[in-house]
């Protein structure tokens, strides 16, 4: 028996001494892989993040008191111990459902050297709370913390911040701190990068808006029938003149989803959600054909054509900033004139808002724009200092649907679109004729954007500026900004 003890002991020292080395070993590849990101973020510039003034940041970063709560582990991973009814009852719930909750949406918890940043949602205010995180920058996909939560960004570029700062100021309310109220949005997204200024900058974490705020003047032709029937009144402030143009705020807000939150309020066990988001989220298209489908594929129809890329604020809203919704509506113009001579009129919106970017990125950019002098020989440069690259449409899936509608020729392309008209004719489709934007339909605030567009390759039968031309093409400044 004293053998038997011996040999026991011997062997528990052993494994003892495994375990040790094991755990040097992940120690030494965590060290390794922290080496090859640093090596990786000196070839990156680092991200710039300009300071608020720290009075007002103060203000903005106190909230609403909250307890804050415990977030749910997956249901098969090991907690700390922690035997809780509600862990046992999201386990269950997601045994029956067959489904696991093992579907991690932005972090790796089982990988060595993970180290992510706290986050407590529902914290009663935002330092507490933590920044979401979720960028897969080498420098920051250990930090990431999005275990409980799902938020996407399209551009792993590092951005510059500068002059992209909100133009209003909002809350912070009660409801900030309180996990049942929010769960479908950061409330702090969008003073996320002056909030953890440190962070950023201490730590070389990449932390980006999720809400962007910036201000307009929207024009829809409904609005001046309102003013001269009496429904609207000019006051030079809100309802600027005879013709119904308005000022306005907009807040674009993305998706930051607490995970246990969203499945609570559906009624759903996490496993489920998260299978139910790896699965099926993504962004979409639409098809509006004018005339007889069938006619569509009938190469002995004339077809004309409008690809055109979701703008929710200018088709939507009437933001004149740029030519979105006046070419839609030309393109449906043109599209049923088309189909009423025998043809066929397509339109076929894609949801890439932003050129793919999204909203807030998109309205950062309107910020730094009108901040500074938006001059068309700026403009790309603007989105570029935001968001890292020019645009994130790839056009190279876009003929798929132009395959899948049988459609073989097109008679009339009403897209002024280099890239969209050599993605089509690249996949075999030829292109008759392209239409261009009649000048009379393009907004004045516009002009920075369109002109900027074609001299970087977009169709035109007119004018091509140089560059020194290009300087002087400047758009509509913000009054209250000293430029």
């Amino acid at each position: 028996m004293a053998d038997s003890g011996t040999n026991s002991s011997v062997s528990m020292t052993d494994v003892l001494e495994a375990l040790k080395g094991i755990q040097e070993n992940q120690a030494k590849l965590a060290s390794e892989v922290e080496s090859v990101s640093l090596r990786l973020d000196t070839l990156a510039p680092p991200i710039q993040v300009p300071s608020l003034d720290n009075g007002k940041l103060s203000a903005l970063s106190a909230g609403a008191s909250a307890s804050p709560i415990r977030t749910t582990l997956a249901a098969d991973e090991p907690d700390s111990g922690d035997t809780s009814p509600t862990t046992k009852k999201d386990a269950a719930q997601a045994q029956r459902s067959g489904f696991t909750s093992r579907i991690i949406l932005t972090t790796y918890p089982k990988q060595i050297g993970i180290n992510p940043l706290p986050l407590q949602w529902g914290a009663p205010d935002a330092l507490t709370r933590g920044p979401v995180v979720v960028s897969r920058s080498s420098s920051t996909i250990r930090r990431r913390n999005g275990k409980y939560g799902y938020a996407k960004y399209c551009s792993r570029n590092l951005p510059d911040f500068t002059n992209t700062e909100p133009a209003a100021n909002i809350g912070p309310f009660p409801q900030w701190g309180d996990e049942k109220k929010i769960v479908a949005m950061d409330p702090w997204g969008h003073l996320a990068p002056w909030l953890f200024a440190d962070t950023i900058e201490k730590e070389n974490v990449d932390i980006r808006p999720t809400i962007a705020i910036t201000k307009a003047h929207m024009k829809l032709p409904e609005l001046e029938e309102s003013v001269r029937s009496g429904r609207l009144v000019p006051d030079g402030k809100v309802c600027l003149n005879a013709q119904g143009e308005l000022a306005v705020t907009k807040f674009a807000v993305e998706p930051v989803w607490y995970l246990p939150g969203v499945a609570e309020r559906f009624g759903i066990d996490e496993g489920v959600l998260r299978r139910s988001l790896f699965e099926h989220t993504g962004g979409g298209l639409t098809v509006y054909c004018f005339g007889d489908p069938a006619k569509m594929s009938d190469e002995k129809c004339r077809l004309a054509l409008r690809i055109h890329d979701e703008c929710n604020g200018s088709d939507v809203f009437g933001s004149d900033i740029c030519t979105c919704r006046p070419y839609l509506i030309f393109g449906i113009e043109e599209a049923v004139k088309e189909a009423q001579n025998g043809g066929s009129g397509v339109v076929i919106y894609f949801r890439k808002e932003g050129r793919a970017l999204g909203e807030v990125t998109k309205y950062l950019v309107y910020n730094a724009r009108k901040r500074g002098e938006d001059r068309a020989s700026d403009y790309f440069k603007r989105t570029e200092n935001v968001a890292g690259v020019k645009d994130m449409r790839f056009q190279a899936l876009m003929p798929d649907i132009l395959h899948w509608l049988g459609i073989k020729k097109i008679d009339r392309m009403l897209s002024m679109s280099n890239m969209k008209y050599d993605a089509i004719v690249g996949q075999g489709i030829p292109i008759h004729e392209r239409v261009e934007l009649p000048e009379e339909l393009i907004p004045a605030d516009s002009r920075v954007e369109i002109d900027a567009k074609i001299t970087a390759g977009y169709f035109t039968n007119g004018n091509r500026m140089t560059a020194e031309e290009l300087k002087a093409v400047q758009g509509r400044m913000w009054d209250d900004i000293d430029h």
